[in-house]
Order: C-alpha cells, then sequence, then structure tokens
C-alpha cells in the first residue's frame, strides 16, 4: 500500500498520528495542498483503511489502571482453530490491550493492564488457567511506562528512512 501514497499522504499521514484533532486547515498549509483536497484524501485514506481508526490515548494511571505486564503464552497445540480462539478471548478481553502472534518460545505476547495484583490474577484465570490449550504463560510486571504508541514512521520524499 505504501506504493500508492504519494509525498502529500505521507505528510498528512505523519501529522495525524501525532495529533488525529490537527485541522484540515493545517494539514494542508503542511502538505501544500488545499483543504477540500485534504478532505478528499482523509476519505480516500479513512475508506482503503490506511487510517485503522483515529482514538484517544488514555494515561491508563488516570483510571485506575496503575499496572501493565507482559504475558508470554505458550499453547499446547497450534491448530489454526485453537490459534483462533485464543485470538478471540483476546480481543474481547478489555484488560488485553495488545495481543501478538508471534515466533520463538512463545505463541503469544501479550500487553495486558489491571488495577492491581488481584485483578491481574483474575484475568489469568479468564485467560489462562480455564483454558486447557494452555501449556504455559509468564508474566513481566512493567516497571516504568517510557515509551508507549502505536506511530508507524512513513518517510517523505526528502527523508533518507
Amino acid at each position: 500500500m505504501i506504493g500508492t501514497l504519494d509525498n502529500s499522504d505521507k505528510i498528512i499521514l505523519n501529522h495525524l498520528q501525532e495529533d488525529a484533532r490537527v485541522s484540515i486547515d493545517a494539514l494542508a498549509e503542511h502538505s501544500g495542498l488545499s483543504a477540500a483536497s485534504v478532505q478528499r484524501r482523509l476519505k480516500k485514506l479513512r475508506e482503503s483503511k490506511v487510517i485503522e481508526r483515529e482514538i484517544a490515548v488514555v494515561d491508563p494511571r488516570y483510571v485506575n489502571q496503575s499496572m501493565t505486564f507482559v504475558v508470554s503464552v505458550e499453547l499446547e497445540r497450534e491448530r489454526l482453530d485453537q490459534l483462533d480462539t485464543f485470538r478471540r478471548q483476546a480481543k474481547k478481553e478489555p484488560q488485553v490491550q495488545q495481543c501478538y502472534y508471534v515466533t520463538g518460545m512463545a505463541d503469544f505476547i501479550l500487553i495486558c493492564i489491571a488495577r492491581d495484583m488481584a485483578e491481574f490474577e483474575l484475568l489469568t484465570h479468564r485467560l489462562f488457567f480455564e483454558n486447557t490449550n494452555i501449556r504455559r504463560f509468564s508474566t513481566s510486571v512493567v516497571m516504568d511506562r517510557t515509551k508507549v504508541g502505536l506511530f508507524v514512521q512513513i518517510p517523505d520524499e526528502n527523508t533518507d528512512v
């Protein structure tokens, strides 16, 4: 898909990733396009799913979700139906913020949040102990949120990235 994006699209996307509330006029100024052209491009980027969602990022500490956990999960069996079952469980669990199917020792890596250890323990019972296809899981408690984000760098034509 990157091949279909021109430099103006890339500029727009980079600015939107920094601040999704940036005005159409500001995007037009940064990209050298008219406001109407920016609106058309945004519509196309949204419809083609280049822009998946536009969200507010909430600091979990301010909503009493101060603990973050990185969990490695190893399944007993890796049949497609069992992988899909675990994916569905992880997706429907609001405390699972991210879920990655990975290579290596683990099958999945989860990023989870919880109010405290007791709440996290309840999550482990729902996701892991009650699932007969979980061989083992390993948890690391996050000590500091050094960098959190989903920014995807999109180099423009004048950048060597």
